[in-house]
């Protein structure tokens, strides 16, 4: 994520989450030098099935982004086509605004 820095300036703790192995995560997000975690919700699926974005298949999760603020309120949410690069601006203005910063 090219705006990572912006993200902890205003403290912001991301992660990923979705339907893969964790081993396929891990190589993911080993392959990818993130900077975050990635959180494997296999096999349940029980965290994607709450944000109500597994897809219909009930394979694999949508592409969506939420802002959940410490009290544990989704203040935002941002779905995604699956290989759309998306913008991180949306994002942060929102968590700019959860955070009271300009």
């Amino acid at each position: 994520m090219a705006d990572w820095s912006a993200f902890r300036t205003l403290n912001v703790q991301l992660l990923g989450i979705s339907a893969n192995h964790q081993f396929s995560q891990k190589s993911l997000a080993d392959s990818l030098k993130l900077p975050y975690p990635l959180l494997s919700d296999f096999p349940d699926l029980k965290a994607t099935r709450s944000y109500g974005v597994l897809h219909p298949s009930g394979v694999f999760a949508e592409r969506a982004f939420f802002l959940i603020d410490t009290e544990g309120i989704v203040r935002g949410k941002w779905y995604g086509e699956p290989y759309d690069v998306f913008s991180t601006e949306p994002l942060l203005e929102a968590v700019r605004k959860v955070a009271g910063k300009p």
